[in-house]
């Protein structure tokens, strides 16, 4: 079996920065890391050469909806291979196809097409589960969610979802709805991630959340409660309790414009490199031109515009998820929040990794684990991309 030999690099491995080593790859596995005067030259290895660039874990995007023009509620496979492909550019190799609020014809669709997109996907980012985003959300905190189709959860409704997908890993929910806490419970039995999201709770509300298996936080800051008011009194929303309950990790949407540099540097020094996940959130307007565009399916999406790099609301009321990819988010942590490299690809390897357990397999170079690997300058642009030892991506 043909070796890829990755030589010349600089590899970002789990105990730093090395100049002097050479990666083995073979069967869509990393076989070894060893020095440049270790290395035994194989009639038939694959070499690539870094050129002192650096060599990276893939980068794992938890939170994405589209790119290149497609969206995954368009339900078809042409468009989950085309954001897969899209994405693979800027050096994603797995990827977590995320639904928006919908009706449930729509959502069966997308995990009927998933399967098949999963099977025929070979030049794309990997698809490693589905993100249901909705549709149990808080009216007050709804964003660009559809408010046609938001809803309070029932065993009913919920449990026939479970059931129609084996796909779903995480599933982003407003913990304080009636019957959330349950739903919470349920998917902590079927090993799916409960996610606080589009949600008016407050603290004591997530505590009593995170109890029921709530441990993860989606895109913090957007779409959520912080420090309230009711009857002359303060309540804590869900913004604290995602500091106060140290168990508890965090998305953010790090495109430099969802979240300024405080709250950036915020989040960094308070929840860390590894409780924060980096999540681009993007929609189908990611790796496109400026313009008119639409969030969510062809046929029932909502109309937006990108414009200043973000998708925005007709009437610019708010912003309707990012164009962001994965290797602008590295950059703004680094050159806008000012935090160093390695704690950057981190919050985009082994963070997300974890909190998806997956971690065994994917989020760092080390031996044994998948060939997900990105090659990329030091202003971050992506020359390389290798998903389990298949170049998906060379510039």
């Amino acid at each position: 079996m043909e070796r890829l030999i990755i030589i010349n690099g600089e590899l970002i491995l789990p105990t730093g920065i090395e100049t002097n080593k050479i990666m083995v790859c073979r069967n869509g596995k990393i076989e070894q890391i060893v020095s440049s005067e270790a290395y035994i030259p194989q009639a038939d290895d694959r070499i690539i050469d870094a050129n002192q660039q650096y060599v990276s874990p893939g980068f794992i995007d938890i939170h994405v909806h589209g790119g290149g023009g497609h969206d995954f509620m368009d339900g078809t496979v042409e468009a989950f291979l085309g954001v897969a492909e899209t994405h693979a550019r800027y050096g994603t190799t797995a990827m977590v196809p995320t639904t928006l609020t919908s009706t449930n014809e729509e959502l069966m669709t997308t995990f009927a097409v998933y399967q098949k997109a999963k099977s025929l996907n070979k030049k794309g980012a990997q698809f490693i589960g589905l993100h249901l985003e909705g549709p149990y959300f808080s009216p007050k905190q709804r964003g660009a969610q559809d408010p046609n189709h938001l809803k309070t959860p029932h065993p009913d409704e919920y449990n026939t979802i479970l059931e129609a997908s084996q796909d779903i890993v995480r599933w982003s929910i407003a913990p304080e709805l009636a019957g959330a806490v349950e739903l919470g419970e349920k998917l902590n039995s079927c090993h799916i991630l409960p996610s606080i999201a589009h949600t008016d709770a407050i603290y004591e509300e997530v505590v009593k959340a995170y109890e029921a298996g709530y441990t993860h936080i989606t895109h913090l800051y957007s779409a959520m409660s912080t420090i309230t008011r009711r009857n002359a009194y303060r309540y804590a929303g869900v913004v604290e309790a995602a500091y106060l309950i140290d168990g508890m990790t965090v998305e953010i949407i790090a495109d430099g414009i969802h979240l300024p540099k405080p709250l950036l540097q915020f989040v960094y020094k308070f929840k860390g490199a590894d409780k924060t996940a980096l999540c681009t959130d993007a929609m189908r307007g990611a790796g496109m031109p400026d313009g008119e565009s639409i969030l969510g399916s062809l046929t029932n999406g909502q109309k937006v515009i990108i414009e200043d790099g973000v998708a925005k609301l007709p009437d610019r009321s708010a912003f309707a998820g990012s164009v962001a990819t994965a290797d602008r988010l590295v950059r703004t942590m680094i050159n806008i929040a000012g935090i160093p490299l390695i704690d950057a690809i981190r919050m985009i390897t082994l963070t997300p990794a974890r909190i998806l357990h997956v971690d065994s397999q994917k989020g760092s170079l080390e031996e044994g684990k998948d060939a997900d690997i990105v090659i990329f300058d030091n202003q971050i642009n992506v020359t390389t991309t290798i998903s389990k030892g298949h170049v998906i991506y060379n510039q």
